[in-house]
């Protein structure tokens, strides 16, 4: 039942509109006020991708979320508020996973030149993932850990992150600067990463094992006059452990992954 609810919102949710608006919740950047319950606006997201033969992914997307009592959602990410203190909280979490790609978006020369078959080499399909989400308020410092296990059986893989960020003003301007962690299960990383036998020229698989991802970011939001309008975005820099950056899927000089969103949108 879970698995077919899960295909069937991947389904209506555009991967474009919704891969990239999940960062910037987990960056803190979410800048709402107490009285509002939905952000809706225009964004744009633009990554440079790792894999060989893609270039850059620039996708412009409606940016929604929505923030209730116990419900909120947050771009990719429905969550559930199951327990709540002062500084303390903790989310049940459903989550779309874009980490996909159709073999066509990348290089037949490049994929080549590494040993890879583009012709049979097979798409990696989205997923989504359930877990928990645990946060810890301090001052303007939060903590964020997540545990989250693919529940499609796309990948049978997990993940554990870990984020630490800051939030301040300068004037009127939010900043929120963060550094964190992402730890990938050697399913997770092998289905995004890993090259099947079958796919290779040479009939040599390649198989990484469990990858720790660093990872930093800023996000900002900027008001426009005294209005609910803001300027609102991140920009983000993961950095790619060997276990990923020796795959034949990826660019050879490949070492991290540059991300950044802006978006106009409005409070109501």
């Amino acid at each position: 039942m879970m698995h077919r609810f899960a295909i069937a919102l991947l389904t209506l949710l555009p991967a474009s509109v919704f891969a990239q608006t999940s960062t910037i919740e987990q960056s803190g950047a979410v800048e709402q006020r107490a009285d509002d319950r939905w952000t809706l606006g225009v964004a744009v997201s633009s990554e440079d991708s790792p894999y060989a033969g893609e270039g850059m992914r620039t996708r412009p997307f409606p940016f929604v979320t929505y923030q209730g009592g116990r419900i909120y959602w947050v771009g990719a990410t429905l969550g559930v508020k199951l327990w709540e203190t002062e500084r303390f909280r903790l989310d049940a979490n459903f989550s779309g996973r874009f980490d996909g790609f159709d073999s066509g978006d990348l290089g037949r020369a490049e994929l080549a030149a590494n040993g890879v078959d583009i012709d049979r080499l097979e798409d990696r399909d989205h997923g989504a993932d359930a877990g928990l989400a645990a946060r810890w308020e301090l001052g303007g410092n939060e903590i964020i850990v997540r545990a989250l296990a693919d529940i499609t059986g796309t990948s049978e893989g997990y993940e554990v992150s870990a984020d630490f960020a800051r939030r301040f003003r300068v004037g009127k301007v939010t900043l929120v600067p963060g550094i964190g962690v992402q730890w990938l299960s050697d399913d997770l990383a092998d289905y995004y990463y890993g090259v099947r036998s079958t796919e290779t020229f040479s009939g040599m698989a390649y198989q990484p094992d469990a990858a720790l991802i660093p990872r930093v970011s800023l996000g900002f939001a900027v008001p426009l006059g005294q209005s609910k309008w803001r300027v609102q975005g991140l920009v983000q820099y993961r950095f790619l452990p060997e276990e990923l950056t020796d795959s034949p899927l990826l660019e050879p000089d490949a070492d991290g992954v540059a991300h950044v969103v802006i978006g106009v949108v409005r409070s109501f």
